[in-house]
């Protein structure tokens, strides 16, 4: 005759709580932590990065359409060649904020790649020697 598990044997008894068990189960126990941490990381890399000279170039252009726009409403008067230097004017500026942006993070991402290469090799047993 087969045994059969007993009741305390099934994990039902003394130190079994079924709202424990059902609370972990649900995505909120110890190990579902690093699981929610991994997808946080994946979010935040799926956005896009700050681009400061972009945001800046899309004020200027957004400035030109303000002052045609209060023209045009009648709230002011705008001369016809007010837009050149404000949009041009802009881009230059935005074009050397976007390089000074660049060199701000090819700085850093030189200064990581440093602090990630002081460390010992992956392997030094000698397996992944170059033949």
């Amino acid at each position: 005759m087969p045994r059969h598990e007993s009741w305390h044997e099934a994990g039902h008894g003394a130190g079994h709580d079924p709202w424990q068990a059902a609370w972990q189960h649900s995505g909120h126990g110890p190990h579902h932590e690093a699981h929610r941490r991994a997808r946080h990381e994946q979010r935040r890399r799926l956005r896009h990065e700050f681009r400061p000279g972009r945001l800046l170039a899309g004020l200027c252009v957004l400035t030109a359409a303000v002052l045609y726009g209060g023209d045009a409403a009648g709230a002011w008067h705008t001369p016809w060649y007010a837009a050149f230097p404000v949009v041009f004017g802009g881009l230059f500026v935005a074009g050397v904020v976007a390089w000074i942006h660049y060199g701000v993070r090819r700085r850093r991402a030189a200064m990581s790649a440093s602090r990630e290469n002081t460390e010992a090799p992956a392997s030094t047993s000698g397996s992944q020697a170059i033949k």
